[in-house]
């Protein structure tokens, strides 16, 4: 394949990208203009992949939105499927007993893309866009995740990784967040006090598959006041979800 039309598929990807759940449909000149291409090269773009059943294009507005082909090729990824069905029970549980936001995330590199979540009841809660991408290193759900990362990997993802600082609580230097995640495993489970967001804790622990390998994180966030006196129990309640979706993934605690 020629590096044209490598480009091509990459525009291609990048364009599909675009599509998310705050952002379901776009008009030809603001996508142009939002990723700074050509509206003669983004709208023959958004025309191929419309040919191709992988967009839609409302006859009346002119506006593209997802197309019925994307649902087909989502439905057959089985480990996404899987996992979501792993999760679902225990993320109940998890947000009855403790009533705040659960959520669910995998790593993507160096950011953690939270793939599901259930809302806590109080009018006060974390809220968290569904498909959000978030550093790793100053969320619990990333800190899990990188705690439990092959050794060789997470070398590769620390090089040159210029730790971005959210707040003042934030960790930035890298032999802070190897000594992090040193306690993570030893506790089996991460917290972030007010690293991405002041105000905001969350705890997280990983969930496992059969292999015994870290696929994901359950999370519970809140405001701080909140989980001041209850932190122990959250935490208890976290890493016991954890390990029943890791049960339901085919996990089992003896090697």
């Amino acid at each position: 394949m020629s590096r044209n039309r490598l480009r091509t598929v990459a525009s291609a990807a990048t364009v599909l990208k675009t599509f998310t759940a705050s952002r379901p449909d776009w008009g030809v000149s603001d996508l142009a203009a939002h990723l700074g291409k050509s509206t003669s090269s983004v709208h023959r773009i958004l025309s191929t992949l419309a040919d191709e059943k992988l967009l839609e294009q409302d006859p009346e507005t002119g506006r593209y939105k997802l197309g019925l082909a994307l649902f087909d090729l989502a439905a057959a990824v089985p480990s996404q499927r899987t996992l979501q069905e792993a999760v679902l029970l225990p993320m109940t549980d998890l947000r009855n007993t403790t009533r705040e936001t659960v959520q669910v995330g995998v790593l993507d590199g160096r950011h953690v893309v939270y793939v599901e979540r259930l809302d806590s009841p109080h009018s006060l809660r974390f809220f968290s866009e569904f498909g959000r991408r978030a550093d790793a290193h100053c969320t619990s759900t990333g800190k899990a995740l990188l705690a439990y990362t092959p050794t060789s990997r997470l070398d590769r993802l620390l090089k040159g990784w210029d730790l971005p600082q959210r707040t003042e609580h934030t960790i930035i230097a890298h032999s802070a967040l190897r000594a992090e995640l040193k306690r993570v495993r030893r506790r089996g489970f991460a917290t972030n006090r007010h690293e991405s967001a002041v105000g905001v804790v969350s705890i997280a622990a990983p969930i496992r598959d059969q292999r015994r390998t870290t696929v994901a994180a359950i999370s519970v966030a809140g405001p701080a006041e909140r989980f001041d006196e209850h932190q122990d129990s959250i935490a208890q309640a976290v890493t016991h979800a954890a390990l029943a979706a890791s049960r339901r993934l085919g996990f089992t605690v003896a090697a």
